[in-house]
């Protein structure tokens, strides 16, 4: 006897209950957070900093000027805090006066309560671009050459492992973004963050968020737990938002142990500082590895390091990109700058440095070939810069 097939449930579910969030969310922006509703509803404010009721700061262009915005007071400035907290999910309360999480329009908030911060509670929200970007976006802005564009575009598609380093709000996440433009469209990505913020405009992605303790200390999920699972995912592609702590080991591990092609973010001030920066994440882990063992292994993971940098007048830009060896006589790292900038104030431009790329000796570059359209001098031993 035929049977009737059970009603599927509807697909809908989700995003509705994602769309209630989000306009509940929208709803408190006209009582909680009236002070801040214009440079929340503005596309081109990229930041927005309360530090207490009367000091109100926003970024439009990389530049942060002081608003005229004022809370009536510091209780009204808690009220917006504890709102906050309610939607990102979190505790905050004087026991636990930090939080660190996503508003439901994608944004990430830091809120800090006083007396830790000594004049007034503070509120810190970083918008992130919600337009698909790609390379062009970076090549409008002159933030990074088409020849450098395309260097690294390659690298991407070659499986090199790629780290971006650089300070808070100097485009590492935007730089992040676009190079995952290069990935194969058949390939399985698994990225990994402590609060979302990327968007990998590719079908198969999926994106794993760490989660805090709860009030009791209990059920967090840290990056090393997202690190362990992801690795038994069948991942082609592992990218992760940013390394901060201890999980740096379980990146290069991932790097040296066949999965190429993993991209990463780090805060470091030059790509020498991001590789001592990543052996000393990677000694948090407190595994009793040597230093020079270490530092053979960080070396072997990273292909390519980038630099981002945000220059005086707000203009975001790429201020260095190189590889990465190992010195054995030394025991220390070689780093081989492939483009540097150079010049002076607005006329600051990524140039090539002249130096050949190893990228040319590797076999994954033989089927990208007739993609090597600026770039061809890198991969020829002894060219000169033009």
């Amino acid at each position: 006897m035929a049977t009737t097939p059970a009603p599927a449930a509807p697909t809908t579910a989700a995003p509705a209950a994602k769309t209630g969030r989000l306009t509940a969310f929208d709803a408190s922006l006209d009582f909680f957070l009236a002070p801040l509703r214009s440079f929340l509803r503005d596309p081109e404010v990229t930041e927005i900093m309360v530090n207490g009721p009367d000091h109100i700061y926003s970024e439009k262009e990389g530049r942060i000027q002081r608003t005229t915005a004022r809370f009536a007071s510091e209780l009204d400035v808690q009220a917006a805090a504890g709102n906050i907290a309610q939607f990102v999910g979190q505790p905050l309360s004087p026991d636990r006066p930090i939080l660190d999480g996503r508003l439901p329009d994608g944004s990430r908030v830091c809120v800090v309560l006083g007396p830790i911060a000594d004049s007034g509670t503070q509120i810190n929200i970083r918008r992130f671009i919600r337009a698909a970007v790609d390379p062009d976006f970076l090549l409008q802005r002159s933030a990074i050459t088409p020849m450098a564009m395309e260097f690294l575009l390659l690298a991407v598609k070659a499986h090199q492992n790629i780290v971006i380093s650089g300070g808070a709000g100097s485009g590492k996440t935007t730089l992040l973004n676009v190079l995952t433009t290069g990935f194969d469209p058949t390939e399985r990505i698994i990225v990994i963050e402590e609060t979302r913020e990327l968007q990998v405009q590719k079908e198969h992605v999926v994106q794993l968020e760490a989660r805090p303790a709860d009030g009791y200390g209990r059920n967090a999920i840290t990056l090393r737990d997202l690190f362990v699972a992801s690795l038994r995912m069948r991942p082609d592609r592992i990218v992760v938002g940013e390394v901060r702590r201890g999980e740096a080991l379980d990146l290069i591990q991932a790097m040296t142990s066949g999965h190429r092609g993993t991209l990463a973010t780090l805060h470091a001030s030059s790509a020498a500082d991001a590789c001592r920066r990543l052996e000393t994440m990677a000694l948090m882990a407190d595994v009793g590895l040597p230093l020079f063992a270490l530092r053979r292994q960080v070396a072997s993971a990273i292909d390519v390091l980038v630099q981002t940098v945000r220059l005086p007048d707000g203009r975001r830009m790429i201020s260095q990109i190189a590889e990465v060896a190992f010195e054995e006589t030394l025991q220390s790292y070689l780093i081989t700058d492939i483009f540097t900038i150079k010049g002076h104030g607005s006329a600051q431009q990524l140039q090539w440095t002249g130096q050949p790329s190893r990228l040319a000796e590797d076999p994954a570059m033989e089927p990208l070939a007739g993609q090597v359209v600026t770039t061809g001098p890198l991969f020829a031993a002894g060219g000169e810069a033009k």
